[in-house]
């Protein structure tokens, strides 16, 4: 349905789509951070993970398993995909028990990884638990990726794993993701040479965002001019190669020039409408890099069922005046663009962190 859309052009459409959307809040995407234990400490991390143990409070087996059987008796297993994410998944000892047991109730799912422990082993039990795509991220040439997630030959962990998942060949989606910052946008044309010949499906291009531990480092932010250099190089190279899926992240409203040119759909921030997340100690909640607030917790999977908070909570992110202020909604672009990504909102100042269209014009 989604696709039929896009290829039509019309915003309107579009625009009718979102709100029976936000109407009938379809769970499609469900996060599972399932740790903030991370074996590197990147510069830019959303989480500002691994610079604790969150073991102790992180949910047990058990717990986990109960609530995925219990999304699973009251919404509709196959249609949801589960992405876990960190952390770093790979540090649960349990991961594979709990993806298997989620798998046989109907889920897909997929990973974010660092690549740093993947193993023939590893892989194994990634396919014997029923892993349908991964996402392996890679941020910048050799040193520059080192340096950036602070862990001597990352790099090239990274690269063996891509190459030892694509040759076991039972992903559906092999993907890159790069955090592009200025310590690594020199690099994006050797990245794009070393990494398409892996035989990747994807390559997912985001600059790095003002949250978490980005807002410690921001010298690493792309300056105005950087951005449109980034756009236009994605934007080159996905009409250049449609074997390999090259996308700009779903962060922000980028203008009529740019939506639709940079990644397959037009901006939409569907958090809390058809994506929500299980964090690593139980809370009910929208996009992991969304600001933790707690009156923005929806509930805990250790006292409410899932389902339920989801059916009938929620409702803050379901309004479309969610993210308002009065510059936003006295611009143009308002009604396709809503405030932009919701991690951006600054919520102390009810204003948008970053407008991408103000970016991007400066």
């Amino acid at each position: 349905m989604l696709k039929k859309i896009f290829k039509t052009g019309e915003l309107h459409l579009w625009s009718h789509t979102k709100q029976k959307m936000r109407d009938k809040h379809p769970l499609y995407y469900l996060f599972w951070e399932c740790t903030l234990n991370c074996n590197f400490l990147c510069k830019h991390c959303g989480s500002s993970a691994g610079n604790t143990d969150c073991s102790a409070d992180q949910l047990t087996t058990d717990e986990i398993k109960n609530t995925f059987k219990e999304i699973s008796d009251n919404l509709d297993a196959t249609k949801i995909m589960l992405a876990v994410t960190g952390g770093e998944p790979l540090l649960r000892n349990d991961i594979f028990e709990v993806m298997k047991y989620a798998n046989n109730l109907g889920f897909n799912w997929g990973m974010v990884t660092n690549g740093f422990l993947v193993n023939e082993d590893i892989v194994r039990k990634m396919k014997d638990s029923g892993m349908s795509s991964i996402v392996v991220s890679i941020d910048g040439i050799k040193e520059t990726h080192d340096n950036f997630r602070r862990m001597p030959k990352s790099f090239d962990k990274a690269i063996n794993a891509v190459k030892i998942i694509k040759k076991a060949n039972f992903v559906t989606d092999l993907q890159i993701t790069t955090s592009v910052h200025r310590k690594n946008f020199s690099e994006l044309k050797e990245m794009y040479q070393t990494f398409l010949p892996l035989g990747i499906d994807s390559w997912r291009v985001i600059n790095v965002d003002s949250i978490g531990r980005a807002d410690e480092n921001k010298d690493i932010l792309l300056k105005p001019g950087e951005l449109k250099r980034l756009l236009t190089f994605i934007k080159e190279k996905r009409k250049k190669h449609k074997d390999v899926d090259i996308k700009y992240g779903c962060t922000g409203f980028l203008g009529h020039g740019l939506e639709k040119k940079v990644r397959d759909h037009y901006f939409f921030c569907n958090t809390g409408i058809t994506s929500a997340s299980i964090l690593y100690n139980g809370d009910i909640f929208v996009c992991p890099n969304v600001p933790r607030q707690p009156e923005l917790i929806q509930g805990n999977v250790r006292k409410d069922r899932f389902s339920d908070i989801w059916n009938n909570k929620f409702k803050f992110f379901r309004d479309k005046n969610r993210t308002s202020c009065n510059d936003c909604q006295n611009c143009e672009h308002w009604e396709n663009c809503l405030g932009g990504s919701m991690h951006l909102w600054d919520f102390d100042k009810n204003k948008p962190k970053m407008c991408h269209l103000e970016y991007l014009n400066k």
